[in-house]
């Protein structure tokens, strides 16, 4: 297994002159007198012999390049074309839709000389009617066709030379030589990406699974779910070490354990809007929780801090940032209101730069990444924004496009964020403010929920990504191209993706009710089978879907018109309600608020 021998990735051009095999077809169906035998069986015959004719050829071209004594590089995409491969898993270059489009073209212009002349036959104006329709309907395909493929190629770097190679690499680990580089090289490698598939599952909840987050030294995973249950499980055994009542309201959205708390402290936050804090004891038991601040809408994520047990961000819906202190006696302290102009943006992802603690990044019900220090936030002064990035087509888009997902990279330079019913960008952080992506990721789906987005590798070297059309993307950063394809999960949506800190692997999870888990022990790379397919059938829907956008419902309506409704419930059902409230209500920060506290109604993946 190697990762190293093959030339540098540049696809293989599409060319413009037919191949032998079609340009004979051409001949021989524009010769032929109309008068001879069938038009229909003579035209099959024909494109037949081209077909096969051309296939042999190209397969003789093919091993005369290739040479008797050379093997093909099995352990990176070199030499694979724009995506790789058709349904029948063999390798297409780019110029294949070509070939496709003239052997189309024939097939019209014969059915054009075949059709009867008029002397011989009158048509009805109907049937000239529909044959021109057909015609135009055709016509629109094509077009409609070359601008996917144009869509598909665009913004795609070449993939670099593979940087890793497994037999030198390990020799070199067993003399004591570049061995603690060693595992940081074997995650980052692109042969061991190419790899990876379903490794197990861990079976425990009953709701959708909305959060996944390995400890500091990857030795356990914490999960949460619609179910309002948190589960830490020994991953590597496949078992629940400890699960526990979270005494959120509504549906988990994220539990994370604090650094350097010896994996006691698990601080967590939902749809109720609550964030609360678990403490974990040593003999596999949850002390208590306790809820230390309140937003007035969903929280949806929490923002760790690398080096602190104590502190962390969270971010809601009702625009508001806490920063949170549990040395405190009142830990919830609101650093800002994320405004444009005058209107309040309400928030559903948050992340610390690892590099500057000091700086933070939010994202939520606009274009705009926002970049704050938390040193000199000034509301009064540009919203108190230290820089904001939006891709520059998205500055005056009139469609309602949101952020639901950002992340600093391992080194804090760089940010990525992921767009609903739109793409996923790469932002260089240290770029002043208003400037354009850098690179852009595309064929996934993200409108069904809120999707996660992450990077992965310990130097960030891909991309990945779950999508509605439930499948997993992992992109090669700098070339932007799709470097391995999963199918994750059944429930058709794939929402969080969290690699392991350590190893080459990560677990993912979505609408299913399990954790999955991936590990690079495929026997051969991937083939990439069905990806163009998938990525065309997403950007059709996505498509199709903007054009409706007008004729929905705003979703924020929705959920005023659901809360008054339930505002109104009689008190006597409210009375019934309340019999089940906390049972650790005391321990409650003063600072919390007791607004809202119940939260919006319990609805299941339902994206905000």
């Amino acid at each position: 297994m190697c990762d190293t021998d093959g030339k540098s990735s540049v696809p293989n051009g599409g060319s413009d002159d037919p191949e032998p095999g079609e340009g004979r077809e051409e001949a021989d169906t524009s010769s032929a007198p109309e008068a001879q035998t069938s038009p229909d069986s003579a035209n099959l015959s024909s494109v037949l012999e081209g077909s096969e004719d051309g296939q042999d050829r190209a397969l003789a071209n093919s091993e005369q390049k290739q040479g008797p004594g050379e093997e093909e590089d099995t352990d990176s995409m070199d030499g694979s074309g724009l995506y790789s491969l058709t349904e029948e898993g063999e390798r297409e270059s780019e110029g294949g839709w070509q070939r496709e489009r003239a052997k189309d073209e024939s097939k019209r212009s014969a059915r054009k000389r075949n059709r009867p002349s008029g002397g011989a036959t009158r048509l009805s104006s109907s049937s000239d009617d529909d044959d021109e329709e057909e015609e135009e309907e055709e016509e629109a395909e094509e077009e409609d066709e070359q601008a996917m493929e144009a869509w598909l190629g665009a913004d795609l770097q070449d993939l670099s030379r593979p940087s890793w190679c497994a037999v030198p690499s390990l020799r070199a680990r067993e003399i004591g030589c570049d061995s603690l580089r060693f595992v940081r090289r074997v995650c980052g490698a692109r042969g061991l990406v190419q790899r990876l598939e379903l490794q197990g599952r861990l079976e425990r909840h009953t709701g959708c699974v909305n959060t996944l987050h390995f400890n500091p030294s990857g030795t356990r995973l914490a999960s949460g779910s619609d179910d309002l249950r948190v589960v830490i499980w020994d991953w590597a055994s496949r078992k629940a070490e400890l699960e526990f009542d979270s005494g959120h309201k509504s549906n988990v959205f994220q539990a994370k354990f604090l650094p350097h708390s010896g994996d006691s402290t698990l601080a967590m936050c939902a749809r109720d809007g609550q964030i609360r804090v678990a403490e974990l004891s040593a003999t596999q038991r949850c002390k208590n929780t306790k809820r230390v601040a309140q937003h007035k809408g969903a929280a949806h994520k929490l923002a760790l801090e690398p080096d602190s047990p104590c502190s962390f961000l969270s971010a809601g819906e009702d625009a508001v940032v806490f920063g949170i202190d549990l040395r405190l006696d009142r830990p919830a302290n609101k650093l800002v209101v994320v405004k444009e102009g005058e209107k309040k943006v309400g928030l559903y992802t948050i992340f610390v730069n690892p590099a500057n603690t000091h700086h933070f990044a939010v994202g939520g019900r606009d274009q705009y990444v926002r970049i704050y220090d938390q040193r000199k936030i000034n509301e009064h002064d540009n919203n108190g924004v230290l820089k904001k990035f939006c891709p520059s087509h998205l500055v005056s888009s009139e469609s309602k496009t949101n952020i639901t997902c950002l992340v600093y990279s391992h080194d804090g330079t760089e940010l990525l964020a992921s767009y609903n019913d739109e793409d996923i960008y790469l932002f260089d952080s240290s770029h002043s403010d208003g400037a354009d992506y850098r690179r852009r990721y595309k064929g996934h789906r993200n409108n069904a929920t809120v999707k996660g987005v992450n990077f992965y590798g310990p130097c960030s070297e891909f991309v990945v990504s779950g999508s509605d059309c439930g499948h997993i993307y992992l992109w090669d950063k700098n070339s932007a191209r799709v470097v391995q394809f999963m199918e994750g999960d059944r429930g058709g949506v794939v929402n969080c993706l969290e690699p392991h800190p350590h190893l080459p692997g990560l677990a993912t999870s979505g609408l299913d009710h399990d954790v999955k888990l991936w590990a690079p022990t495929a026997e051969n790379p991937t083939t990439l089978k069905g990806l163009k397919e998938v990525m065309k059938k997403n950007k059709r829907e996505r498509d199709e879907d903007s054009v409706r956008h007008g004729d929905q419902y705003d979703t924020q309506l929705l959920w005023f018109l659901m809360r008054h409704m339930r505002n109104r419930r009689p008190q006597r059902a409210r009375r019934g309600e309340g019999g089940e409230g906390d049972t650790d209500e005391s321990w409650s920060s003063p600072d919390s608020s007791d607004e809202e506290e119940g939260g919006p109604d319990h609805v299941q993946c339902m994206s905000s």
